[in-house]
């Protein structure tokens, strides 16, 4: 992925106050790198855009909510201008940009305005995904009585699908455009495993259906992008405290909290620290076409959450992967 990489100066505001160093890492210096972070109003998408620019990057920030907008529908925090303000705080340089990767007018529009502006493009982050709020609902409060599908207000295809798998189809696509005209880069597909271990439900199904194809589609778009040196991993975090989920887990069980793992959860920076790590490996092609994991990643590149701590893969801890 280029020449060798110096360390960061950038400065990250989830360090120790007197040093004003980063907690966990030692961040790779990706100034003059241009990152495009898809869903990063919140969650994963807002962790990655921090991450990226704790090591200097220009991140054009994307999400559909936006300040003075409408929220989401459960009113969760959150706006690509708050987070782009965050990746400048940081160190790097954060570009807004109101996209909706479920019309490809706009995701053309916003690789056309990259290539204009920065002429360049070196990672794309896609971390777009939905679950209907009843679907949510239903997994953070088991205990709730659910709804059959045909009483619920949305099917969870458009969110599931739509703005699942066909969304990672549409930024990969218009990204790979850009990529080929330098030769390199990295994209990176947030998603889960399909180990079968939530409800057989026709939403649960959905969300499954979601994931498997954003899986199988980095698996098949491999071969098609060595040719031009680019790399595609479909990366899966663990249980993320993302802020949709801290803001519904208050009112959980202790039962469920336990049950659901999230005493090894960890925090959206976690999957950013990751990627930009993976931008800084001059053999991150060896990953290529697979699924691979944020906490196997933090083990072989020795870095530690934003709070300081090691976590273990997830999904090997509480599944047994």
């Amino acid at each position: 992925m280029g020449a060798k990489l110096k360390k960061s100066p950038a400065r990250s505001v989830a360090s120790d106050a007197g040093t004003k160093r980063p907690i966990g890492w030692t961040p790779p210096d990706l100034r003059g790198r241009v990152a495009v972070v898809a869903g990063a109003s919140r969650g994963a998408g807002r962790g990655i855009a921090l991450a990226l620019g704790e090591c200097g990057a220009t991140v054009y920030v994307t999400g559909r909510t936006v300040r003075g907008g409408p929220l989401p529908p459960d009113g969760v925090s959150g706006t690509i201008d708050e987070t782009a303000e965050e990746v400048t705080l940081r160190g790097g340089r954060g570009i807004p940009v109101a996209v909706d990767f479920t019309r490809e007018a706009d995701v053309a529009a916003l690789f056309e305005r990259v290539e204009r502006e920065s002429g360049r493009m070196d990672i794309l982050a896609n971390s777009v995904f939905g679950w209907s709020a009843e679907s949510f609902e239903a997994f953070l409060h088991p205990e709730r009585k659910r709804k059959m599908f045909w009483e619920q207000s949305s099917t969870s295809w458009k969110e599931s699908v739509e703005g699942g798998p066909y969304a990672h189809l549409l930024g990969a696509l218009h990204c790979a455009r850009l990529m080929a005209k330098r030769g390199g880069g990295l994209i990176v597909s947030i998603t889960e495993p399909i180990i079968g271990f939530g409800p057989k439900t026709l939403d649960w199904a959905l969300i499954e259906l979601g994931h498997r194809g954003i899986n199988e589609m980095a698996s098949a778009m491999k071969s098609d992008l060595a040719k031009i040196g680019v790399t595609i991993v479909a990366l899966a975090p663990g249980f993320m405290r993302t802020e949709r989920v801290l803001m519904h887990m208050s009112g959980t069980s202790e039962k469920h909290k336990k049950e659901s793992g999230f005493h090894l959860s960890e925090t959206p920076e976690y999957t950013g620290r990751a990627i930009a790590m993976m931008n800084a490996d001059k053999k991150v092609s060896r990953y290529s076409g697979k699924l691979v994991y944020v906490g196997d990643f933090a083990k072989t590149y020795k870095f530690k959450d934003a709070d300081g701590k090691f976590v273990a893969n997830f999904y090997r801890k509480m599944r047994g992967i």
